[in-house]
């Protein structure tokens, strides 16, 4: 389509831009925000003598330039002011669009394409539809725009479109836009939710005023009347979609606009509200009895809030952001005026009142909804009715519309036990809350006093709940959401809602410790014996269930705190444990797992369980098989409760060896631990494996290895070594090698063996190698034989925590050899890609390093605790090796953006390092490693 050359001006003395009046108050006086009068001016006074049409419009786009910076402007200085006044923000930015939007179409209608007398056909009027037209905007949100006319567009209709569309695009404006008619407008939001729900939300800004009312007659009376039942359904499974796309409201970084508990459900209830009772404020629900006035105070204080968190995002990034992500949380909450408080980062105090709003959104939604689907529920079929049954419930509830109600509010409420009574007649006959009785409980929390919570038979209903009928989540979950829980057990409620700023854990504390029990309830049911067949043994074997699932409750208790939340967690359970009903002795067991909840993942994940020191302590500290089962089975439940991705092979592997090990030296002694033992049952196994090797060859190969060899690494790479180190004196060049690397499916790794002659500094050459060709190594041991070899274990994984494709074994074998042979400098060509990740820059990970001369009979252990990144392992190696210091093995365990590497170290003479003045200076020189690469990888 092209526009004329030339249009013929209009004269423009008395052709005003006229703005639709905001609907509220605006954040400061609309004058600021977009001057009619002053824009009007400036261009009578510009397109009066501008024949050509393009630089007619250039002119234009000019000045409404200048009024669109200075209104932003104005409105973002009085919101960072102001920076929770969401409702007057979102008005102001709707005001200034109109302005724009109304100014492009008087020009493009009136000064570039005038119709002097304009026929029938040539009407026109511009809608607003979607967020736009409900008058909501953000600082970055699309413009959608309706151009409605009587019949087939014109060309004359097409013109101006154009022009205006090139206006506002030029003004960087992202438009949506539709021509229509009122006929299409019906056949299209027929068939076409989406559609309907846009032009539910239409609103005039210009043009035929007498067009636009038709439509909306029209839409009420042709396409609405009668189609309620069906616009709920859509739009529930709509929401039901959406939520399961952006996953739960409790991931640590929340879609501000779609996900679950987000804007997006708020506005599903104003459209359904809209649709059937024409309201054009959520206010009228309440004297519709659909609201109680506080619920809706609720609602506005969400809504203001999740309004506000979005227009900050908007801000920050200067474009159409809607994900909270970490980096930007920060900034969010700096500019939303949080402080750092008890021990906590301002982040994450504004990061839980975030999900506790969010809470509240789906509380109120669900409440909404669930109410209105029941009320437009068509009546079932006369035979269905006659023949299906209703499930049968206890006196005092009753069925409607297959939800669980309360049959008398008052009766309910004269036995407070009730409160929790309800939760289990809805485990017990499967049903759903309705959304009434839900009322009533959040309206009467305050009747679970210390009275209550002492009751033995409030005891008994809390347990069962747990432990009684096979899905304790579905009533926590519930019971959390309405704050029951938090008022049952006071102490649980600093953590509702409590996000831990990290990368390590998916969801709040909450509702990690919600995810736990989940774990735990799918292992009784059998669900997981595959996945889990320890911790499912465990169970089918018996353990006391009151324990274990009270101890999962308990266990991040008191995560949030100044103090060790171990500690402080256990000191608590020692109150909550005994109210809860718990014998003495249960109470005491309950208490140790609170306090000691990490410590066989910190044995697994960051220690050498193959040490016989490692299982030996650990051993001395649960002191009984009973124990160490409680300790597995939480653990395991533990672990996988952190993220949909925590847990894998690697991680079981780790956890079922420390059992095994563990169970053996306490049923049959600690004497079983020691090397002697284990390297003679490693020994016999490999001469077991290697049966046609000669006797000779066999006696070599058991013969050259020290003790630690034995009893670090398992048969198949003790068999892979036998032959890589076969081969190299096959070859008989002092400078060969041997690499192999294979999948090692059981640790959801891949081996990478090594065999060479020794020489100083070559376990860091190795870490240097593998950082380059992108591999995080989670295990790694390095042995030196009695003849002058090396032989080093690493187990790697790729960036998304598997073992490494079989094709990409081949390349990687070929870059390794390279950097070994020093064709490759892994310093240098380290340097580009040794990157932190922007969103990663807002954790604050500090550097802790620890020497233990205990923890091994003949290391020393070297923990450093500090943020993660691709080359921190070849840095830290490299300045150990640099320093003289013998690398036996590393454990590396990852938590998000942290990571602790742990290294069993010797000095030059094979001594363990004692001296106070040699830990400092080797800690002083990895601190310097640590700080310099990570100005290189923030750079």
């Amino acid at each position: 389509m092209t526009l004329p050359r030339k249009a013929s001006l209009a004269p423009v003395s008395d052709q005003l831009v006229t703005i639709p009046a905001p609907a509220g108050a605006l954040i400061c006086d609309a004058s600021e925000i977009f001057d009619g009068e002053k824009v009007n001016a400036l261009l009578s006074k510009a397109l009066k003598d501008i024949p050509e049409t393009a630089a007619a419009r250039n002119e234009a786009v000019r000045i409404l330039r200048d009024a669109q910076k200075s209104g932003r402007q104005a409105i973002e200085e009085a919101f960072a002011a102001r920076p929770f006044d969401a409702r007057p923000l979102t008005r102001s930015y709707t005001y200034l669009t109109d302005g724009l939007v109304c100014a492009a179409m008087t020009v493009a209608g009136q000064h570039l394409h005038p119709l002097a007398n304009p026929t029938q056909g040539e009407k026109m009027a511009v809608l607003a539809v979607g967020g736009y037209g409900r008058g909501e905007m953000a600082p970055f949100s699309d413009v959608d725009l309706l151009f409605l006319t009587p019949y087939k567009i014109t060309a004359w209709a097409e013109s101006v479109i154009e022009s205006m569309l090139y206006i506002l695009w030029d003004l960087r404006l992202k438009v949506g836009h539709s021509s229509r008619t009122i006929r299409d407008c019906l056949r299209l939001g027929d068939e076409d939710f989406t559609i309907r729900t846009a032009m539910l939300e239409q609103r005039y800004l210009a043009g035929d005023r007498d067009l636009a009312d038709e439509l909306e007659s029209r839409l009420k009376s042709e396409l609405f009347k009668g189609t309620e039942r069906e616009f709920i359904e859509a739009k529930l499974h709509e929401r039901d979609e959406r939520h399961h796309k952006q996953g739960e409201r409790y991931m640590v970084e929340p879609n501000v606009k779609e996900g679950k508990g987000g804007l997006r459900d708020l506005q599903s209830l104003y459209w359904i509200a809209k649709y059937i009772y024409g309201v054009h404020d959520v206010a009228e629900l309440v004297p519709l009895g659909l609201f109680t006035q506080d619920e809706f105070n609720t609602f506005v204080q969400a809504e203001d809030f999740l309004w506000a968190v979005r227009s900050h995002l908007h801000l920050v990034t200067r474009r159409a952001t809607e994900q909270l992500t970490f980096d930007l949380q920060v900034e969010v909450a700096d500019r939303m005026g949080y402080e750092d408080r008890a021990g906590r980062r301002a982040v994450e105090i504004f990061m839980q009142r975030y999900f506790r709003e969010a809470t509240q959104v789906g509380e109120l939604t669900r409440i909404f909804l669930t109410k209105l689907e029941a009320a437009h529920m068509k009546n079932a079929p006369l035979l269905e009715r006659i023949f299906s049954r209703k499930p049968r419930v206890k006196a005092g509830y009753r069925v409607v519309h297959g939800r669980l109600d309360v049959a008398d509010p008052k009766s309910f409420l004269s036995d407070k036990l009730n409160l929790l009574r309800l939760f289990e007649e809805g485990l017990r006959t499967g049903m759903l809350i309705h959304p009434d009785a839900m009322r009533l409980v959040t309206a009467n929390l305050h009747l679970i006093d210390d009275e209550m919570r002492n009751d033995k038979e409030a005891r008994r209903i809390f347990l069962d709940l747990m432990l009684k009928h096979g899905n304790p989540e579905r009533a926590l979950r519930r019971m959390n959401e309405l704050g029951v829980l938090s008022a049952f057990i006071p102490e649980f409620e600093p953590i509702v809602a409590m996000m831990q700023f990290n990368m390590y854990h998916s969801y709040t504390v909450d509702e990690h410790t919600i995810q736990c029990i989940i774990n735990l309830a799918q292992i009784e049911r059998g669900e997981l014996v595959e996945a889990l067949p320890l911790a499912s043994s465990i169970l089918e074997g018996g353990v006391n269930r009151r324990v274990l699932y009270v101890a999962l409750l308990l266990h991040d208790i008191a995560k949030g705190r100044p103090e060790d939340h171990s500690i402080l967690g256990a000191k608590i359970a020692r109150t909550v444990a005994p109210r809860l009903g718990l014998n003495k002795k249960e109470c005491e067991t309950v208490e140790w797992l609170v306090r000691y909840h990490l410590l066989m993942s910190d044995m697994a994940q960051k220690r050498d369980i193959s040490d016989p020191r490692t299982v030996r302590d650990f051993a001395k500290a649960v002191q009984t098989v009973k124990r160490l089962d409680l300790l597995t089975v939480l653990t395991v439940c533990d672990i996988r409760g952190v993220g949909p991705n925590t847990w894998n092979n690697w991680k079981a592997t780790l956890l079922r060896a420390l059992h095994a090990e563990t169970k053996r030296a306490l049923e049959t002694g600690m004497e079983d631990l020691n090397r002697a033992n284990r390297g003679a049952e490693a020994k016999k196994a490999l001469r077991d494996a290697l049966s046609a090797w000669s006797k000779a060859d066999l006696k070599t190969e058991t013969g050259r290895h020290y003790d630690p060899y034995w009893q670090g690494l398992n048969l198949s790479t003790h068999v892979e070594f036998a032959e890589m180190l076969r081969a190299l004196e096959a070859d008989g060049d002092p400078g060969a090698m041997e690499i192999r690397l294979q999948p090692d499916e059981d640790r959801d790794a891949t081996r990478a063996c090594f065999a060479m002659a020794d020489h100083p500094g070559i376990f860091a050459r190795i870490a240097g190698a593998l950082a380059l060709v992108g591999a995080n190594v989670v295990d790694a041991r390095s042995y030196t034989t009695k003849d002058g070899y090396v032989t080093d274990a690493f187990w790697i994984q790729d960036t998304d925590g598997h073992p490494f494709e079989l094709s990409r074994l081949p390349r990687l074998t070929q870059m390794i050899h390279r950097t070994l042979k020093g064709e490759v400098v892994a310093r240098e060509a380290l340097r580009s890609r040794d990157k932190i990740k922007k969103r990663e820059k807002a954790f604050n990970v500090p550097t802790h390093i620890t020497f233990d001369n205990e923890g091994s009979e003949i290391y020393t252990i070297i923990e450093v605790d500090t943020r993660d990144r691709p080359g921190l392992l070849y840095d830290l190696a490299r300045t150990l090796a640099a320093a003289n210091v013998y690398i036996a093995n590393a454990v590396i365990a990852t938590y998000g953006e942290q990571v602790v590497d742990t290294f069993y170290v010797k000095d030059m003479f094979g001594l363990k390092y004692h001296s106070e003045a040699k830990q400092r200076t080797l800690e002083a020189k990895l601190r310097t490693a640590i700080t310099e690469g990570a100005e290189r990888a923030a750079s």
